[in-house]
């Protein structure tokens, strides 16, 4: 089975930035795709040439984490496009502790925010008043405290934060991608069925 079609998660790209002798976080660099994605349609070839600069190799190590790293940015992008809305942030999962989780959210959100920082005024000024306001909340969360207890009050604030984040990149992304989830075509569809 090729590892092109496997399910990249935050574990399985931090095993590949160890293999290149890296123990940053992949959260600020998915946050960098996102955004990328969305207002660039970064290709292929760029976003191994971003990772590649941010590990400090010049190039992947093998074929295996080449396939990886390029699998990462296309599970990204399938995700973001699909109609089913189920684009999910690369976040560190629940075998992490919540302030593990809650700096993976800040380092995700960092990332994205420097690509919209980078884009300028004038990209925002075509946005919808919701993306924009999306937005300008998302940077709040570049502050948030990370050092907190695992405790169910505070796994649901990061749930509801996390989850503002992936509504955020989702409407950038369809915004910049007119008909890209075809939601209203599915919505017709389905009204047209019953």
């Amino acid at each position: 089975m090729s590892l092109i079609s496997e399910r990249q998660d935050f574990s399985t790209i931090a095993d590949v930035f160890l293999v290149h002798g890296s123990m940053q976080s992949p959260a600020f660099l998915d946050g960098r795709l996102c955004a990328s994605l969305a207002l660039h349609d970064l290709s292929a070839e760029a976003w191994l040439e971003e990772v590649c600069m941010s590990l400090g190799v010049e190039q992947p190590r093998d074929e295996p984490s080449a396939e990886r790293l390029l699998a990462w940015r296309r599970q990204t992008l399938d995700a973001l496009a699909a109609s089913e809305l189920n684009f999910e942030p690369l976040l560190p999962d629940d075998m992490f502790s919540l302030a593990e989780r809650a700096q993976g959210l800040k380092e995700w959100t960092l990332g994205f925010m420097e690509v919209i920082e980078d884009a300028g005024d004038d990209a925002r000024t075509k946005w919808s008043a919701a993306l924009r306001e999306a937005v300008e909340d998302l940077a709040g969360l570049t502050a948030i405290e990370t050092d907190i207890d695992d405790s169910a009050e505070n796994e649901g604030d990061l749930f509801a934060l996390s989850e503002h984040a992936r509504m955020a990149a989702m409407l950038l992304y369809t915004e910049q991608h007119p008909g890209q989830p075809q939601v209203e075509k599915v919505d017709e569809d389905s009204r047209t069925t019953h």
